[in-house]
């Protein structure tokens, strides 16, 4: 799908809601492992650098433990998309790593169930009280934009002997398994993928960013991983840009598009406390277009 397009979609929906006076856009931030931000706290953007920060329109920190199982902590995912993403409210969406992987896994199994409309006010659990009593189906979402997205799992995590529940949801089979990643409710998930890696990631297939290979960060189908890499690469299959086969005939994920491809390898997965790595490129992308 083009930047054009996406954008003229935005237009169109932007175009719907203005015809309420009340309707307000938010853009979420889902942190990906170890998190970092207090819980129930939208304001606390510790996982991704300084809160003052711009990222996007009424930006909002959802936060989770970044430690526990995807099923486990997903509560806290639907809490927020309750509180700003129901109602005449909508959504422009950014996550980071496991945070791909836990917004994947929310909308493929309860985007289809019924919400309860909430007024974008939380209290100190970051809970939303309802507004009139009616209810919605999903949520609303302009669309999501991923940074180095480990929905396709890592074999760091394959490897590991790590003892934490998280850990054992992003081996690369499991995380592939977890869910329907073609089913995304129509909501559009853009792709930014990394690949400034280093020595200890010789494990991870193809060109990745230290953490994630472009199998996971590309949103690339099939039950398990393999080696995509920037078309300078000559001994490694191609990870395209947008909605094209890759190279070598995988696919990716339906409603997944390659938006930016780190073709100079100058990107890693780390935030380094300063919105760096990879998701600086995400949260440009939020500046310049969820408004």
């Amino acid at each position: 799908m083009s930047k054009l397009y996406r954008m003229l979609a935005a237009l169109v929906i932007l175009g719907t809601v203005s015809l309420s006076a009340s309707a307000t856009n938010y853009s979420l931030w889902i942190n990906g492992r170890t998190g970092g931000g207090q819980i129930g706290n939208y304001n606390s953007f510790t996982y991704w650098g300084p809160a003052g920060t711009a990222a996007g329109i009424n930006k909002k920190a959802v936060n989770w433990d970044g430690r526990g199982h995807i099923a486990d902590q997903n509560y806290l995912v639907r809490e927020a998309l309750d509180c700003f993403c129901t109602g005449n409210n909508w959504c422009y969406i950014a996550a980071h790593s496991a945070g791909d992987l836990m917004l994947g896994y929310t909308l493929a199994n309860y985007g289809g169930s019924s919400r309860l409309k909430k007024n974008a006010t939380p209290n100190s659990a970051g809970q939303c009280g309802n507004t009139d009593g009616s209810s919605q189906v999903g949520w609303n979402i302009k669309w999501v934009d991923i940074a180095a997205g480990a929905a396709g799992g890592s074999e760091l995590a394959d490897i590991g002997n790590i003892n934490e529940p998280l850990a054992q949801d992003l081996k690369t089979t499991t995380a592939r398994a977890l869910y329907d990643h073609n089913n995304t409710r129509n909501t559009w998930f853009y792709m930014y993928a990394g690949a400034s890696g280093t020595v200890y990631s010789a494990v991870l297939p193809g060109q990745d960013d230290e953490v994630v290979a472009y199998h996971s960060s590309g949103g690339v189908s099939g039950s398990a991983g393999a080696g995509f890499c920037n078309p300078a690469d000559w001994f490694c299959n191609d990870l395209t840009m947008g909605t094209a086969v890759n190279e070598g005939g995988r696919a990716k994920w339906s409603k997944h598009s390659v938006q930016f491809r780190d073709d100079n390898e100058s990107f890693n997965h780390y935030s380094q406390g300063n919105w760096g790595g990879i998701i600086s490129v995400v949260r440009t992308d939020m500046v310049n277009h969820a408004n």
